[in-house]
């Protein structure tokens, strides 16, 4: 411990103390050794003489064992043999006893893997089910059999996973060809149609014929051979029509259902089937966005569809639970409605009246093709209808464009017909009627313009276009005949009706023009029986039915002839306008010029021509139109007298004005529109009449006596009216100051119009209290 704890010396020490314990070691082994020693050499002597004695019976041994090893080789050698044998048979016997178990269960497990090398799965799964019922349990002990058992369960999982993929195979193979298979399904539905059609049709032409006359038989008539071609191009097109069986292979759906239920999974796989279905269902539901663009983006939509179901309706008839009637009914339900929204919205893009008919074309072959295979359709039928107020909206903004190209080409003038055979030409466009002129020798006019057979003739080929979208819709014909002359109602009262109502009001449409339309209406009025004859034709419906329904023209004839009256006396008025304000009277004229003014006379020529325009028109038109205008006139000159502005007038400006009203009331006299009785057109005049008599004679006293009297010679003139007038004067006389160069003469009658003043003041004021 002090070597350890380093203490001084202390290794020397214990090297000391170590050497001493050695020593007295040594000593200690040197006296055992010496103790022990004489014992030691006994016992090696002892033992060298033992060893030669061994040394003898070794050898002795030896010898021995030789001679006895000799003796027994050859009955050891004969008796290996013998259980040697004996093994080999018994080896044998079990080998051939194994073998007679194993050997089925091999050549069943051959035979399993040599169908499915040659994609026989269905008999595959029935050699399993051999294999694990009666083959494995007999050796189920033996390790290759384990590994068959181990392997089965992958087969069948391998078998599923290959039959599944030839189904998806399958699905992928109908997307693609669904379009296809729908195609052929249109086509047959449509010859079959075709053929049905003509069948009817010629059952028709064969109604009450006799078949034999005599002896002899009646010769095949045009419309039978025609039949007959007709039947065989259809049979030689079916034949080359392929049906969805020779496009699509069935099987991979026939074997992986048969697989799965085999298997037990039958559910499992038909719901994977009608969730995949589902799928594809949504992809060929939904169209392209440009669908509506060409008729071939609806086909193409409408073929998908139809494969779509015709192969769920083959899969319906030909298989057994895979697919139900509810299942199919619950997905036409939802893709009619999808198709109806689709339909819906996209048609509603369409502005081409020829696309819209092709789309509905489309959509009867559609609804035939699938009402053939059980889907009901009358919801397509519905939107038919929904769709044909599309078409006819279609056809209205078509035939506006006509109506209006019509309308800009059209001269407004008589049409001129220089023979007979020019005139057939007109009256073969449009019934026109008028024994006064066909007296008439040639050449000649025809009183409408060239617009009114271009209408009439548009107005028959907007009926045959809205008859084109009424065949096939398996409706009546009555109805027909209704939707018929309710699109035709809607041209007239809505179409043809704002053309004219906007060519009325265009600015560069004149008087002339203006009388001509109305002229234009009246013929295009008399032509609706006309229409409603030819309705009645193509429909084969009495206008006697009850529910026939009348057209509407007689009511937009009259409205646009109304307001091409209205604009005729508009544009008089305007006109008359245009005269009075290029008026310029010398309002403080001393005296008149003794003739009318210029501006007058010239309105006066103008209105004498103008209605010598209207000698066409209707009587009472002319004459509404001549008093109106005589009317505006006379309110015109009227409010200039009294015009604001102007704060003075001199007896001789009164005179002038009096000599251009005289004339105004010579023009009404000299009866510019005939039909009117008596001095009727004069009348207009009156009011200016009395007023210019009673400040020309200046009989003010006569006018205070009788006013409010019926028998009054002033009795149209307003206290207020006059008053204004007086006014005016009384400012023009202290102006000029002409009663100051008679100042004793005069006085008196500025007094006197002083009064008249007064006393008109107060009869106005007594007429507004009494308002």
């Amino acid at each position: 411990r002090s070597v350890y704890d380093d203490q001084p010396n202390a290794h020397q020490k214990f090297m000391e103390k170590l050497d001493a314990c050695i020593r007295n070691h040594d000593r200690e082994i040197e006296k055992m050794c010496n103790f022990h020693h004489q014992g030691f050499v006994d016992a090696i002597t002892e033992l060298l003489k033992v060893r030669a004695d061994a040394e003898k019976l070794k050898v002795q041994v030896t010898d021995t064992n030789r001679r006895l090893q000799d003796a027994g080789k050859e009955v050891i050698a004969q008796t290996e043999e013998i259980i040697r044998c004996r093994v080999q048979q018994r080896n044998i016997t079990t080998v051939v006893e194994k073998l007679q178990l194993c050997l089925p269960v091999l050549e069943m497990y051959s035979k399993l893997k040599e169908q499915m090398n040659v994609k026989r799965y269905y008999s595959a799964l029935k050699t399993m089910e051999q294999l694990e019922n009666l083959y494995l349990p007999r050796v189920n002990q033996y390790r290759f059999c384990q590994i068959m058992i181990e392997n089965l369960p992958k087969l069948r999982e391998e078998i599923k996973e290959i039959s599944m993929s030839d189904l998806k195979d399958f699905l992928e193979s109908i997307r693609k060809h669904s379009d296809r298979i729908g195609e052929t399904a249109m086509k047959q539905a449509q010859l079959q149609k075709t053929f049905s059609t003509t069948l009817q049709k010629q059952n028709h032409i064969n109604y009450g014929r006799n078949m034999h006359l005599g002896r002899g038989r009646i010769p095949e008539s045009k419309n039978e051979v025609t039949l007959k071609r007709t039947f065989e191009d259809d049979d030689e097109h079916e034949e080359e029509v392929l049906t969805a069986q020779d496009l699509v292979d069935f099987s991979p759906v026939y074997r992986c259902l048969h697989i799965y239920s085999v298997l037990g999974d039958g559910e499992i796989f038909e719901n994977y089937y009608r969730k995949q279905r589902r799928k594809q269902a949504r992809l060929v539901l939904q169209p392209q966005s440009s669908m509506h663009e060409t008729v071939e983006g609806y086909r193409r939509y409408f073929s998908q569809i139809v494969g779509f179901f015709v192969v769920e309706d083959h899969i319906l008839h030909v298989t057994q639970g895979l697919v139900t009637r509810t299942y199919t009914d619950e997905l036409w339900n939802m893709a009619l409605s999808k198709i109806i929204a689709v339909l819906r919205t996209h048609s509603s893009y369409c502005t081409d009246p020829d696309l819209v008919l092709e789309l509905k074309n489309l959509i009867v072959v559609f609804a035939d093709t699938l009402q053939g295979y059980g889907f009901p359709v009358n919801r397509l039928f519905d939107l038919l209808f929904e769709i044909r107020d599309q078409y006819n909206e279609t056809l209205l903004k078509k035939w506006s464009g006509v109506f209006r190209d019509i309308f800009e080409a059209d001269n407004y003038s008589p049409i001129p017909v220089a023979n007979e055979e020019e005139y057939k030409i007109v009256i073969s466009k449009f019934p026109f009627q008028d024994p006064e002129l066909d007296k008439q020798s040639f050449p000649k006019k025809l009183p409408m313009s060239q617009s009114v057979p271009q209408i009439y003739i548009q107005v028959k080929e907007f009926i045959y276009a809205s008859l084109k979208f009424s065949e096939s819709l398996h409706r009546s014909s009555t109805e027909i005949d209704d939707m018929l002359r309710k699109s035709t109602n809607l041209l007239l009262t809505r179409t043809l009706s704002s053309c004219l109502q906007n060519l009325i009001k265009k600015p560069h449409i004149g008087l002339t023009e203006l009388v001509q339309i109305i002229i234009n209406t009246t013929h295009l009025e008399q032509a609706c029986k006309y229409l409603e004859d030819f309705i009645s034709n193509i429909t084969n419906i009495s206008q006697l039915t009850v529910h026939t329904a009348r057209l509407y023209g007689l009511s937009t004839f009259k409205d646009a002839r109304h307001a091409a009256e209205g604009e005729i006396y508009t544009k008089l008025n305007q006109k008359i306008d245009e005269f009075i304000q290029i008026a310029d009277y010398d309002w403080t004229m001393s005296e008149s010029d003794g003739r009318a003014s210029g501006y007058l006379m010239d309105l006066i020529n103008f209105l004498r021509s103008t209605f010598q325009v209207f000698t066409h028109l209707p009587g009472k038109v002319a004459q509404t139109a001549c008093m109106s205008a005589c009317q505006h006139l006379s309110v015109s000159l009227m409010q200039m007298l009294l015009d604001s502005e102007l704060k003075q007038i001199s007896m001789g400006a009164i005179q002038q004005f009096n000599l251009d009203v005289i004339q105004c009331e010579l023009f009404a006299s000299s009866e510019p529109v005939p039909g009117f009785q008596g001095d009727t057109l004069q009348l207009a005049f009156i009011d200016l009449r009395q007023l210019l008599d009673l400040f020309m004679v200046w009989d003010w006293s006569t006018y205070l006596a009788d006013y409010g009297q019926a028998t009054s010679k002033y009795l149209r003139v307003n206290p207020s009216t006059a008053l204004t007038l007086l006014e005016k004067m009384k400012d023009s006389s202290k102006k000029n100051n002409i009663f100051a160069q008679f100042r004793k003469n005069d006085r008196d009658k500025q007094k006197l119009i002083e009064t008249v003043v007064k006393q008109l003041r107060s009869l106005v004021n007594g007429m507004s209290q009494h308002t």
